[in-house]
């Protein structure tokens, strides 16, 4: 009898170890497959920068800085993008969010020009950069949820236990420090001007007063 409850016990342990085994794995695979998603909507909008600066720079000649800015930008994301191995999240972050506020500067920089509303790409780039950004905002918080499921998984008892077996490790999440990050990039090419103020009526002047006798 002995013999028999020792050997529930020990089928019980091995089937509970494989269960935390297989959950941490399962869970690690989500937060890889989570990073592939922002990888891919990166890489999009890395793909439509130049196409935006094509669009705009013929109308932009006195504005290169802002321009080389946006480029100079671009390659440096582009370059953590293609580093080989584990992700480095904070180095993707801080690239994207230096280009990002290079694009919404070069943004704001082409609502000066209106000419460029005679350019047939303006709206399409507007629709494309939009949605792409929304992507962008969207697949990030899916990896920083699913990375933080996985955290917490591995660091509670008793999982911690085949944590390392399991290989676990604590995955990086990706964290905004910049301010000015935390609001999604305007990308507006419509150029409409904002409405005029209304006039103002000049005052009434007001007779002047007879003096008293």
């Amino acid at each position: 009898m002995a013999l028999i409850v020792l050997l529930v016990i020990i089928v019980v342990l091995v089937l509970w170890v494989a269960g935390a085994y297989n959950g941490l794995i399962s869970l690690k695979n989500q937060v890889a497959n989570a990073w592939k998603q922002i990888d891919v909507q990166l890489k999009r909008r890395h793909d439509l920068i130049p196409n935006l600066v094509e669009t705009v720079k013929g109308s932009m000649q006195f504005e290169r800085g802002t321009l080389e800015a946006v480029v100079s930008a671009r390659n440096r994301a582009i370059a953590v993008q293609s580093t080989g191995g584990a992700p480095n999240v904070a180095a993707t972050a801080a690239a994207e969010t230096a280009l990002g506020g290079a694009l919404s500067r070069l943004l704001a920089v082409v609502e000066a020009y209106p000419d460029l509303k005679s350019t047939g790409n303006a709206a399409q780039l507007q629709e494309e950069l939009t949605s792409t950004e929304n992507k962008i905002a969207f697949a990030r918080q899916m990896y920083n949820d699913t990375a933080t499921m996985y955290n917490t998984r591995q660091r509670q008892f008793p999982t911690v236990l085949v944590a390392g077996l399991a290989g676990a490790a604590p995955a990086e999440l990706w964290e905004i420090t910049d301010a000015a990050e935390r609001e999604n990039v305007r990308v507006d090419l419509s150029l409409n001007p904002p409405p005029a103020p209304a006039p103002t009526s000049p005052a009434t002047p007001t007779a002047p007063t007879a003096p008293r006798s």
